[in-house]
């Protein structure tokens, strides 16, 4: 009898036992699966999150491009203020001398672009979201896109560098990218302050001198270009400080120190460049005594005019030899 209930007792020490790793074994599997869980969760999540953000600038930036503005330019001087501060994606055409080299800076960018007639028919096709224009551009067309619907931002041609910085600014908000606007007349007023320091103690006066003999007066954008960086405008040792065209005695009897000209060429396509090869003036103004600075720079007011300054500068070490 106590041999039977021993053995009674062993066996449910045993059940208890095996009862006990079963519950154990169950709570170690239940902790493993959860651990499991949460590890392949973290992964899962940590996948996604990698995905968001390599896929991020592609499904972002498509976006974004889609809410700036689409923009059509009517004006040389436009494009040249449009084309670096705008997306290529914005722009949908530029005006008809845009890939001029002689008349726009931007000339090898413009080839990017499609090219406008000058009239209103093709940018009502396009449906731009706005339309640079000049005030100098065809008052019709302008009108009629205006009574179109369509929007439109009129420059004028500015005269001095502070208008210059306040056309860019304004570009720079029309196209919604005011930080590269800001960048490009930061980088104006440093190449203002390096031509400032060149031209320190140098009180030359240049005369603004072009085709047939016009002057560039004192409300001109070469004349402020020379202001800015302590230079003297000659025109008003002519009586021409608004502009004007002066005879060649007028110019050689003024004395200026330099002629400030478009271009070294020695050769008279026409009767205006003719003036500029004229012996008497090529004799008291041979190429040392010329500053040269493309009127493609300083024709319109833009970004360009970072570049005119540099140029000016390498001109005077040249002459000042």
């Amino acid at each position: 009898m106590i041999r039977k209930s021993g053995n009674r007792f062993s066996e449910k020490i045993m059940l208890k036992k095996e009862k006990t790793l079963e519950s154990d074994s169950t709570q170690l599997n239940q902790t493993l699966a959860i651990s499991v869980s949460r590890r392949l969760g973290f992964l899962f999540l940590s996948i996604a999150v990698a995905a968001l953000v390599t896929l991020g600038g592609g499904l972002v930036a498509p976006a974004l491009a889609a809410s700036l503005p689409r923009i059509a330019s009517m004006n040389v001087c436009t494009d040249q203020l449009l084309i670096p501060l705008a997306d290529p994606e914005q722009i949908l055409g530029l005006s008809r001398y845009s890939r001029d080299r002689f008349e726009s800076w931007a000339a090898d960018d413009a080839h990017r672009y499609r090219i406008l007639s000058g009239g209103a028919e093709d940018i009502l096709v396009l449906r731009p979201d706005i339309v640079v224009a000049s005030l100098f551009d065809k008052r019709s067309s302008r009108e009629l896109l205006k009574q179109k619907g369509l929007r439109l931002a009129e420059f004028t041609v500015p005269r001095n560098l502070e208008e210059v910085k306040a056309q860019i600014r304004e570009m720079g908000e029309i196209v919604q990218h005011p930080d590269r606007a800001a960048a490009e007349i930061a980088r104006l007023d440093a190449a203002i302050a390096h031509a400032r320091r060149v031209v320190v103690e140098k009180h030359y006066s240049v005369l603004p001198l072009s085709r047939r003999g016009w002057v560039a007066g004192s409300d001109s954008l070469v004349s402020s270009l020379l202001a800015e960086t302590g230079l003297n405008n000659a025109a008003g040792d002519l009586g021409v400080g608004t502009g004007g065209f002066a005879s060649l005695e007028a110019v050689v009897n003024a004395k200026p120190d330099f002629l400030l000209v478009s271009d070294a060429g020695d050769r008279a396509e026409d009767d205006g460049h003719a003036f500029l090869l004229h012996p008497a003036l090529e004799h008291f103004y041979p190429p040392a005594k010329r500053i040269v600075i493309p009127d493609r720079l300083t024709v319109c007011g833009g970004v360009m005019f970072a570049e005119a300054l540099d140029v000016l500068v390498a001109e005077l070490k040249r002459v000042g030899r």
